[in-house]
């Protein structure tokens, strides 16, 4: 063999090398995203501008876990404009975290490390979402997220795309005074690890009685906002009252579900409605999280039902609010 073909054998195989490395980068190695900072009402970059966070939750880890994968999330970067995605892990549903055993909570975790891997290789913001809702008071598993939450903030404490939702719709009556208890703790925990990163805390009655928190907000700690949800087929004007009187006082809100369906996720699309809250949300400058990552049969659902890819869809692999959706990325 001579010297010119020994090289050239030689770059080759250094070519491929550092093509493999690219393909397995870490987390820790991916390019960093600007990191958030809350200021006022409103979520800023590092220079300061004011940002709109613009994505798609997934449905339960348990339930619907294939599409979380590096394909769909890069696909929804790139083709769909969104720039962050939600992981909703359910506490105590089927398989919840905190019901299921302990092999489901490993898994439930690899899930995590996994979504926050993808999206992280895909240049997106990504949410860890406590996703409480039959539990509808928090501090019933108190103890449980707690554990949690100190695990992931000493994992991403180093990475600027992370943000932590702590209790995603407490219900049933629970008060804010009892919210505001479970939040103060599971907050001083994730700030114990990481000191920078966006939190998101539930509100009252399934995340709509903002207005009565912005009354008693959390105080003593920067980089908080708080959570509204709705569901344009059941809330109109009126949660928008109560979303303006809580800007008004100062409280930063953060819309991480919503859809136009009616609140169950189901039954008919109200777009007239939802293209209000789209503009309410613009107004504002308001990050949103459209509900959900997943073909359940259920209208709010963002892919059909008869579709059984999990990456490279097409639009018509997507329901009727699923193309609704993505031409409110664009805007």
């Amino acid at each position: 063999m001579n010297q010119k073909r020994r090289k050239w054998y030689v770059m080759a195989g250094l070519l491929a090398v550092l093509f493999v490395l690219a393909l397995y980068v870490t987390p820790a190695e991916a390019a960093k995203l600007p990191e958030l900072k809350v200021k006022g009402t409103q979520l800023v970059n590092d220079k300061g501008k004011p940002v709109r966070l613009k994505g798609v939750s997934t449905h339960g880890l348990s339930w619907f876990p294939e599409y979380v994968n590096q394909k769909s999330f890069t696909q929804m970067k790139k083709k769909w404009g969104i720039n962050t995605v939600r992981l909703a892990m359910y506490t105590a549903e089927y398989n919840g975290y905190c019901t299921g055993d302990a092999k489901n909570r490993k898994a439930l975790e690899k899930k995590i490390d996994e979504g926050v891997e993808y999206a992280t290789k895909a240049g997106l913001y990504v949410i860890i979402d406590w996703h409480i809702l039959s539990d509808g008071d928090p501090k019933t598993y108190e103890k449980q997220s707690l554990a949690f939450f100190k695990k992931m903030a000493a994992k991403y404490k180093d990475h600027t795309n992370v943000i932590y939702e702590i209790c995603n719709e407490p219900n049933g009556g629970t008060s804010w005074a009892t919210i505001k208890s479970y939040a103060k703790k599971v907050v001083k925990a994730i700030r114990a690890k990481d000191k920078k990163a966006v939190i998101i805390i539930g509100t009252p009655t399934w995340s709509q009685d903002v207005d009565l928190v912005a009354d008693s907000p959390i105080k003593g700690y920067k980089n908080l906002m708080y959570t509204l949800h709705f569901y344009a087929g059941t809330h109109g004007e009126y949660l928008r009252t109560k979303a303006q009187a809580a800007l008004d006082k100062g409280l930063p809100l953060f819309v991480s579900e919503f859809g136009i369906s009616d609140a169950s996720g189901n039954g008919n699309l109200n777009k007239e409605e939802g293209g209000k809250w789209m503009k309410f949300l613009r107004k504002h400058k308001i990050s949103y999280i459209g509900w959900n990552l997943s073909n359940k049969g259920e209208s709010s659902s963002l892919i059909k039902p008869s579709c059984k890819k999990t990456s490279g869809f097409s639009d018509g692999n997507l329901t009727p609010w699923g193309k609704w959706l993505l031409k409110q990325f664009q805007k």
